[in-house]
């Protein structure tokens, strides 16, 4: 079967992933010039369906639970299994009581169980909750790794406007282009995070800092890196960061180590997350076009389950009431 792909963020790489591994002729089309500078090259890459579930729907923990295992067979060796770390000021005690009580799969640790997992925060936290599953991935090196694998499996890359506006194939046609996708209801969520560099501070796992108005989370990456992110604005403006928000994410990693205030401030970035109203993702058909989108901020959570959903409708292995009983179990 031919299959082509509009979008190469990490929906339809993902997508393209299961489709080629089943034995599918895959064209990927995608209107940049290159894999960088969409909503999926600015995520975290946390795989954490369990800190999620604090103000998410069950349907985000049951479809991401398996991700780290999905991305950890495509990609050996690109997933850090070292759990996830969730922290709050003294002040903000309450806040972290609250988290707990929202979420499960996680251990009450005190201070000294938090110097054990993360040395530099020595002192800095009383108590913690700690979530051992859970695991992350650096976005920018998975895309690249999956597309450059993608491409030895024989799927097919098209990049630049024309090749968008080209016509599709006479199989399938999937859009995955996220905010460029028309349909009603659809709504951008805008999410804006830093990338600094210090080598004074390292950290083993991504680390959540609660707080009553903007909960941050800083996750290590190779090269002395950590990104800071990120705030959720109810719009679709993709213009730059904002001042405000570059000074209450410095603010932030402030706070969970005085040391990010001598760090290098090498990257600042904007993504705009595609949602539906309930925040969940859906794979929807008509006739020979399939459309996967709302993904919000769990696009690396959940990309692989709705892209095995996904290739199950093109190959004929699932009908549309068995995604959505799925999607919303």
């Amino acid at each position: 079967m031919k299959v082509l792909i509009r979008g190469a963020g990490v929906a339809g790489l993902t997508l393209a992933h299961e489709l080629a591994t089943r034995g599918a002729e895959v064209t990927v089309v995608e209107k940049r010039r290159q894999i960088a500078g969409n909503a999926s090259w600015h995520a975290g890459g946390m795989l954490a369906p369990w800190c999620e579930r604090e103000s998410a729907e069950e349907a985000v923990l049951s479809l991401g639970r398996d991700a780290a295992d999905w991305w950890n067979a495509a990609l050996p060796g690109h997933i850090m299994r070292n759990g996830t770390l969730v922290v709050a000021p003294a002040r903000d005690a309450a806040e972290l009581d609250r988290f707990g009580r929202r979420t499960s799969a996680f251990r009450q640790i005190d201070a000294e169980a938090v110097t054990e997992l993360e040395p530099d925060l020595e002192g800095r936290f009383g108590r913690a909750l700690f979530f051992a599953r859970e695991a992350h991935l650096d976005p920018r090196k998975v895309l690249l790794g999956l597309k450059e694998k993608l491409v030895q499996m024989g799927v097919r890359f098209e990049f630049g406007f024309g090749a968008v506006q080209a016509p599709g194939s006479p199989g399938i046609e999937v859009d995955c282009t996220g905010m460029a996708d028309t349909r009603p209801g659809l709504r951008g969520v805008r999410g804006e995070m830093l990338i600094l560099r210090t080598t004074e501070v390292s950290l083993a796992r991504p680390v959540r800092l609660l707080h009553p108005r903007i909960p941050v989370y800083v996750i290590p990456r190779s090269g002395n890196l950590f990104m800071v992110g990120a705030t959720m604005i109810e719009n679709d403006a993709t213009r730059p960061i904002t001042t405000r928000s570059v000074m209450e994410l410095l603010n932030a990693a402030y706070a969970l180590h005085p040391a990010f205030g001598e760090a290098e401030l090498v990257e600042t970035g904007v993504g705009v997350r595609p949602a539906f109203a309930d925040n969940l993702p859906r794979v929807e058909r008509d006739g020979n076009t399939i459309r996967i989108n709302g993904l919000y901020r769990h696009g690396f959570l959940l990309a692989p389950a709705i892209a095995r959903q996904a290739a199950g409708l093109i190959l004929g292995h699932e009908t549309k009431k068995e995604l959505a009983d799925e999607t919303h179990r």
